[in-house]
């Protein structure tokens, strides 16, 4: 018998409709229809729970392929977590660039080391542009943090490739104007990511 035929006949021995199993679970009345459908398996802390709510072992609710099914997807789910962290910190870490002296200003015929916060030097239009490129990564990377567990198709498939194309924008921008310090730091960023994007294929 399957994990879902289990669910189901252990729910209905109670008598309890899915709605009340859910509300026991702490989960929505969707999952455990999803569950009981075959469309999906709960994760390890949900077996666990639902071990411990019908008395049973874990082994009992399912079969060696089945555990092997959700340890797998367990795994997967957590490095898409610390992914997500990682790359969501990095993106906010462009916010390092307002107060670290990445780039260089004239004064006094000397070239000097200031932060964003302090650069002056420079035509208005081209600070703007750094201070959106700052601005946009940090948004991007809260974003990311706050949605980690969101799992929409379109979500999930291009934050990765929406964060690497600003991080190039933000290469290309500080290359073009001549901040190669600023350029370096954010193209190390640009690296990192890449190599996580690459290590996910």
């Amino acid at each position: 018998m399957e994990f879902n035929e289990k669910l189901q006949e252990l729910r209905k021995q109670k008598g309890l409709t899915q709605e009340e199993l859910a509300e026991y679970l702490y989960i929505s009345r969707t999952v455990i229809s999803k569950w009981e459908s075959g469309r999906g398996y709960p994760n390890i802390d949900s077996l666990k729970a639902i071990a411990k709510f019908f008395k049973v072992t874990i082994d009992e609710l399912l079969s060696g392929d089945e555990l092997l099914t959700i340890a797998e997807e367990d795994t997967k789910q957590k490095e898409r977590m610390i992914r997500d962290l990682v790359s969501s910190l990095l993106d906010c870490g462009m916010a390092l660039l307002l107060f670290l002296p990445f780039f260089g200003q004239k004064a006094d015929g000397i070239i000097q080391e200031v932060s964003l916060l302090v650069l002056n030097s420079i035509q208005p239009y081209l600070k703007i542009a750094y201070i959106v490129f700052v601005g946009t990564m940090i948004v991007m990377g809260i974003t990311t943090f706050a949605l980690q567990n969101y799992r929409h198709r379109l979500w999930t498939q291009y934050k990765s490739i929406l964060s690497l194309a600003l991080s190039t924008v933000g290469v290309c921008l500080f290359v073009i104007s001549q901040q190669p310090y600023a350029a370096v730091f954010v193209f190390a960023f640009l690296i990192i990511k890449t190599l996580m994007l690459i290590k996910r294929q």
